[in-house]
């Protein structure tokens, strides 16, 4: 069973519609129950970071999500604010995030060497394999996924950066490590790209 968590913070309907055009079927739920029971979990994620930690303590995910992923170890895709908060924290707000990666989230600067930038990154972007990762097997050298979000991920560790993606700086835009892997961009906005990369989730075995 392929669990997307529903935290109020992202259109998880799009996440479930994604998995079914690679023949896979998604579960919405709110419920830790229903988490402890999954083989695969999704957790997506839009808005700020204060208020998506929040919403997943409210509906008492955080130790379930230690035991479900940390402890059983099943496949889990972090999206977007879903990635950040698998961080330590953020610029962004003042709660501690699930601490699984090495890594802090900071702003997109605006003023760069290339100019000043809007922010947030908002549309398409290409992005670059820093490591040979099974979710991005099959990705062509011109893949470009969907971006939306005013924060990046900076990780301590350059064996944790699965790709990274260039908007006046360079950002880790994928990172991974063991049985978790996440994302920035929006795979279930990235049209063919971001069906590749999702059947490859559902068949990835850490």
């Amino acid at each position: 069973m392929i669990v997307v968590v529903n935290s109020g913070t992202a259109n998880v309907g799009s996440i479930v519609n994604m998995l079914k055009k690679v023949g896979a079927t998604g579960t919405i739920t709110e419920d830790p129950e229903v988490v402890r029971r999954a083989e695969r979990l999704i957790l997506p994620g839009v808005g700020s970071f204060d208020a998506g930690v929040n919403a997943w303590r409210k509906l008492g995910m955080w130790d379930c999500l230690e035991e479900v992923v940390l402890q059983r170890g099943i496949p889990c895709l972090g999206v977007c604010l879903g990635m950040q908060m698998m961080c330590r924290g953020s610029e962004e707000g003042e709660q501690k995030g699930l601490g699984w990666f090495e890594a802090d989230v900071v702003r997109l600067p605006r003023n760069t060497a290339e100019g000043v930038l809007r922010v947030p990154h908002m549309g398409w972007n290409r992005i670059v394999p820093r490591q040979m990762h099974p979710v991005l097997e099959g990705l062509t050298t011109d893949a470009r996924f969907y971006f939306v979000h005013s924060y990046c991920v900076q990780a301590d560790r350059a064996e944790d950066v699965v790709a990274s993606c260039h908007y006046g700086i360079d950002f880790a835009c994928a990172i991974g490590k063991n049985n978790v892997v996440a994302v920035q961009f929006h795979p279930e906005k990235s049209h063919r790209f971001g069906m590749n990369l999702m059947a490859n989730f559902v068949r990835w075995q850490p």
